[in-house]
Order: structure tokens, then sequence, then C-alpha cells
């Protein structure tokens, strides 16, 4: 059976070009130009992934991913313009698991398309083996190209959370309630320190970088790292 996705977006032009785009790759397609008739076709048809637009005259893209994620765990893609940061962050924090930036290429929506559907439902086995790693969540034992490497209890519990939403944007908030508890969302300067260390101990052993910056967002954790030439 073909996997199933849903595209929410008020501007027909984008719902019909997003539909032949996804249609030619072989997913089932369905597209609604209006947000309340597309969480009806999402209780109705319950699909695979669901892309929705941000700025929306009647509802939210936010509003969207709250009601989604009261019913599912169902991937959310996100379009949003580079002007609305601060929505975007708070759609993250809502419940969607990834965002483009409109104009946006075809290529990358497919790409990141693949890779939600692969995540999903989000891991949470014992043992992550992905990438250059492999992580044993019950031991606390961690390698990185076959080599183990050493990590304090936090560090270890900020590159499992990360690890167990690989590709996907982390807010700073998700990822300092997740480690440090609520109490602690309005601190990072945690994270801050917290990342710096896990990336000097990760990229000494291969020289690749594996938690990427979303500037005014949060971060992406890669598993496959990228090299100084690709993040050049």
């Amino acid at each position: 059976m073909p996997e199933r996705i849903l595209v929410i977006d008020d501007e027909p032009q984008i719902t019909r070009v997003l539909r032949a785009s996804l249609g030619a790759q072989g997913y089932d397609m369905r597209t609604a130009n209006d947000p309340e008739e597309g969480l009806q076709l999402f209780r109705d048809w319950s699909p695979d992934l669901v892309i929705t637009d941000l700025m929306m005259p009647k509802m939210s893209g936010v509003e969207v991913c709250r009601a989604i994620r009261t019913r599912a765990t169902t991937p959310v893609i996100v379009l949003s313009v580079r002007d609305h940061e601060r929505s975007k962050v708070e759609a993250l924090d809502a419940g969607a698991d990834d965002y483009i930036t409109k104009p946006f290429g075809i290529q990358e929506l497919l790409a990141r398309v693949r890779a939600n559907l692969r995540r999903a439902p989000e891991r949470t086995q014992s043992v992550i083996e992905e990438g250059d790693f492999t992580i044993d969540a019950a031991s606390h034992l961690i390698a990185v190209g076959g080599k183990s490497i050493h990590l304090t209890p936090k560090e270890f519990d900020l590159l499992l959370h990360l690890a167990r939403n690989a590709g996907k944007v982390m807010t700073h908030r998700a990822l300092l309630t997740a480690v440090w508890g609520a109490q602690s969302a309005h601190q990072p300067e945690y994270l801050r320190v917290f990342v710096g260390q896990l990336r000097k101990k990760l990229e000494a052993e291969t020289g690749k970088q594996y938690i990427q910056t979303e500037p005014w967002v949060g971060y992406r954790f890669l598993p496959d790292g990228i090299t100084e030439e690709e993040n050049s």
C-alpha cells in the first residue's frame, strides 16, 4: 500500500504542485485548502504524514499541529516563511516534527518526507544503531565509528534524546525539558554548554559534525555526520 500524505495549505497553487510532485513519487495524496477541512480529512483518512502551512487565515499551522497531537503521533512537516521564526518554534513545540522554509526545492521536500516517514513511529528501542552510532540506552554505552566514547550522564541523556529524534529539529525548550526538566525550560545556557561538550567529544573521533545548529530554533542530530567540506 502506498504511504498516504495529506497537504493542508490555503494556497491552491502550493497544493497543486505538492500533489503532483509527491504523487509522481508514488504517494497516495489528499489536499485541503482549508485547515478545518484538512483536519476532517485527517480524522477520516488517517494519513501517514501531514504537510501543513504555518500561516493560514482561518487556523494556523500551530493549531493544526496541536489538534493532530491530541489524536496521533503522525509526522507533521510545517511550511514556513523565513520571517516567522517565533511561530516556527511555537509549531515545533506544539508537536511538529520538521519544517521547511519557503521557497523550497522539491528535492529537499522529498528528502524530508522520506526521512520523517522512516522515523515514524519514534524509535524507543534500547539499542539504536544508525549512521556512525551505536547507543545502548540500558547500559549507557555509546560507540562512534566503532570506538567507545565516555560521556557524563547528562551528556548521554542529551545525545540519546537527539538520537531518538534523528533528523528532526528539536527546539531548545523541548531538549531542556526532556533532559533537565520543565523547571529548566528557560535556561538555554545549560544546552549551549552541553552541546558544545558533546560536539568536542564526537568530532574528536571522526572529524564530522553530528549536531547541526538551527539558528534561533534548536538543534538537529545527523547520525551520518557531515564533513567540514560539506558544511562549508
